[in-house]
Order: C-alpha cells, then sequence, then structure tokens
C-alpha cells in the first residue's frame, strides 16, 4: 500500500508552484524596498555627521557614506524598486553635497544654526497649520469633493480667529468664531460643487479670491492702518519637566496647545475614517457613490457633511496662524500655506498619517529656511521659497504614482 503524499501539485511542493513564485516575487519586493531605505538611512547619515554635535571636519567618511547609500539605490533600481531607488540615490547626493558644504563652513555658523531641539521646535510649529489644513483636504477628498478653497478657509480662520478673541476677550471664543467661518465657507463650497454640481477647482479657487478680498475689507474696516491690537487672547502654551532629555526634551518642552491638538487630530480622523462606520459610507462615498446610495447612504449629505468639516479644520489651522503663532493678523497672511496643504494631502496619498508626515517635511523646511540666511545674508529672500521649492519636487514625485479616491472631483447626480 502506497503512502500518501500531502495535497497540492510536485512543482508546488518543489517550490515552483504559482504560490511560490508569487512568495519570491514578494521576498523580492521588501528586500529591494529595504534596501532603498537603507541608501535613503545612508545618505541622511553622510550629511547628519558632517552637523552639530559631531561635526566631524572631514568629508571622506559623508562621501564613503554617500557612496553605499548610491550603490544601494542603484541596486533597488536593478531590483525593480525604481522609486525607492532614485530616492536613495537623491539622498546621497544630496548628503554628500551637505556634507562638503558642512565641512567647508566655520563650526560657530554651524552650532548656531544647526540646533535640533529649536529647529524640531520651529518645524512643529509650522507644520500645525498646515497639519490641520492637509487633514481638511484629506476628509473631503475621501467623500470624493476636491477642496482647492483650503487656503481661503485658512485665511478666514485666520482673521476671524483674531476678530473673535477680541470680541469675546477669549482664545476659545476666537477658535470657535474661526472654525465657524471656515465652516460656512465650505458650506458655499459645497452647494456649489455637490448641489449645483459646478466644477470644483473652480468653486475653489473663486472663494480663495473671496477670502482674500473679505479679510482685507474687514480688516481695514474695522481695525484700520493700525492693525490689530495688543493684548488679545491668545492659545496658551504647553510646559512640560522635560528639558533634560537630549534633543527631544527641548523640542516639545514648550510648545502651543494647537501643535499637541494636530497631533491628536491627525489619530482622531485616522481614527474615524478607517475604524468606524462613519468613516467607512465616507469612503465608500468617494470611490463608488452609486453604490452607495443603493444601500442607503445619502451622498450628498455625506460630502456636505465633509465638506463643512474640511472647512472647519483648516480654518483651526489658519487660527493658530494669528492667535497661536502670530499673535496678530495680516493681509494674505496665509501665503499659500493652504495650496502647501494641498499637496500634503497628494503627497501623503490620501492618509492622515501621510498628510502629517508632509506637513512635517514642509515645516521643517521652513524652519530651516528661516535659519539659512546666516549662512548666506544677501539670499535670504531666496531661501524663503525653499518650502514652495520642496512642495513642487515632492508633488512631482509622487503625481502619477499615487490613486487618488475614485469618484474624487466626480459630480454625483441622483439617479
Amino acid at each position: 500500500m502506497t503512502s500518501q503524499r500531502p495535497s497540492g501539485s510536485r512543482a508546488a511542493q518543489a517550490g515552483t508552484g504559482p504560490r511560490s513564485r508569487v512568495a519570491r516575487r514578494l521576498s523580492s519586493v521588501r528586500r529591494a524596498q529595504w534596501i532603498g531605505w537603507g541608501g535613503v538611512g545612508l545618505g541622511v547619515l553622510a550629511f547628519y555627521i558632517a552637523l552639530p554635535p559631531l561635526l566631524l571636519r572631514t568629508p571622506l567618511p559623508s562621501l564613503v557614506l554617500a557612496f553605499a547609500g548610491a550603490a544601494a539605490g542603484v541596486a533597488a533600481i536593478r531590483a525593480g524598486e525604481r522609486r525607492l531607488g532614485w530616492g536613495a540615490v537623491a539622498a546621497a547626493v544630496v548628503g554628500a553635497a551637505g556634507a562638503v558644504a558642512a565641512t567647508l563652513s566655520g563650526e560657530a555658523n554651524l552650532e548656531r544654526v544647526v540646533v535640533w531641539s529649536a529647529l524640531g521646535a520651529a518645524m512643529l510649529r509650522f507644520a500645525t497649520p498646515l497639519t490641520f489644513a492637509a487633514l481638511g483636504g484629506v476628509v473631503s477628498e475621501r467623500s470624493g469633493v476636491v477642496n482647492i478653497g483650503l487656503e481661503g478657509m485658512m485665511l478666514v480662520g485666520a482673521f476671524f480667529g483674531i476678530w473673535g478673541a477680541d470680541v469675546t476677550g477669549s482664545w476659545v471664543g476666537g477658535l470657535a468664531v474661526a472654525m465657524a467661518a471656515g465652516g460656512l465657507l465650505a458650506l458655499v463650497h459645497a452647494v456649489f460643487a455637490v448641489t449645483l454640481r459646478a466644477d470644483q477647482i473652480v468653486s475653489g479657487v473663486a472663494l480663495n479670491i473671496l477670502a482674500l478680498g473679505l479679510t482685507g475689507y474687514l480688516f481695514l474696516d474695522i481695525y484700520g492702518a493700525d492693525g490689530t491690537p495688543g493684548g488679545i487672547a491668545e492659545v496658551p502654551d504647553i510646559s512640560l519637566p522635560i528639558g533634560w532629555i537630549p534633543v527631544v526634551g527641548g523640542t516639545l518642552e514648550r510648545l502651543n496647545l494647537l501643535v499637541w491638538l494636530g497631533l491628536l487630530s491627525v489619530f482622531i480622523t485616522w481614527l474615524v475614517i478607517f475604524r468606524t462606520a462613519l468613516g467607512l459610507r465616507l469612503r465608500s462615498v468617494g470611490e463608488n457613490p452609486r453604490a452607495a446610495e443603493t444601500v442607503g447612504i445619502s451622498v450628498y449629505r455625506t460630502r456636505y457633511l465633509a465638506v463643512v468639516t474640511s472647512g472647519m479644520l483648516a480654518a483651526t489651522g489658519g487660527a493658530f496662524l494669528s492667535i497661536g503663532f502670530v499673535h496678530s493678523f495680516s493681509q494674505n497672511m496665509t501665503a499659500g500655506r493652504g495650496y502647501i496643504a494641498l499637496a500634503a494631502v497628494i503627497f501623503g496619498r490620501w492618509r492622515p498619517g501621510g498628510a502629517l508626515a508632509a506637513a512635517l517635511l514642509f515645516g521643517f523646511s521652513s524652519a530651516l529656511a528661516q535659519r539659512l540666511p546666516d549662512f548666506y545674508p544677501s539670499a535670504a529672500t531666496l531661501l524663503q521659497a525653499l518650502p514652495y521649492v520642496l512642495t513642487l519636487i515632492a508633488v512631482a514625485g509622487v503625481i502619477g504614482r499615487s490613486t487618488p479616491p475614485a469618484a474624487d472631483g466626480v459630480s454625483y447626480k441622483r439617479g
């Protein structure tokens, strides 16, 4: 009597079946990804060792690390991981160039500019308004409505935040007024984009222009040429007794309350979108509104709620600028941050965590641009464009490679 073999073909048992080939392919892809990320890490390390506190004064170790990073990138490209591979090569080139520039610079300049705790705190401050606005963009686009009007909603939030704080005598009142104003402007966008099925890009741009004119007029009409008065209630800072922890302690020791609320909002948004029934309805409307309607989900109501929530989040980011960061208002003070937040949505692949990572990247570039003029005072104005240049590069790198919700930007009409 012959013994029974385990089920499955001989090819599968020998490791040559379809499942084995798929497993080997997945293993190869993961290995290529690890090699690519390793190359990126080597490029970053090549730059880091030439900066404080290490301050190696010879570029040779950095060049060796950069060469290894570039080699890892080439290996990842040959293994089929082109995006991470080219990223590793770029990181190696930038790391080598930065290390050479750092070794040629004076130690005093480096120690004055590269203070990691100060850079980290500034990064979080610059990233917070982008984080709130980007979360608003994620919520809106997950429902299928493109919200180009994030810039205008931030600007409205900035003005009405400080006006509300001035009138009510409380930063809580200012924040509430800002969110209400942002939600109202978003409601206008929802009427045009959802009910009237107008072009969502045109509607958003029109709202940005409206917000710029409206806030400018109200600002001059209420406060005149003297600007906002002093003594307006400000969002308080939160102090933590962690200053003794290297780098992290100095970064997190004293931050504005809205910075912490922004980080918390990222987790709450992720939880709602991906772990609740409400989030499932939101995503279904953004992917296939017709199918969502057939199972009893109101597409119009869901999109209205998403767009209004988007406006309230963006306005919170604008209010942080006026009553949490700058402590005043000036015309067009958002200066394109709404568009950067929209880029963060795309760069973050329409996910809250990715949007936060992109906002932190742009925030760090803004913090760095604020300090780099100490090296090159004559190029101070040019260096202020660094965050916007980085935005263009980042979006160009992911455009066409990231997939938005299937119904994003597509008007829906009840059948």
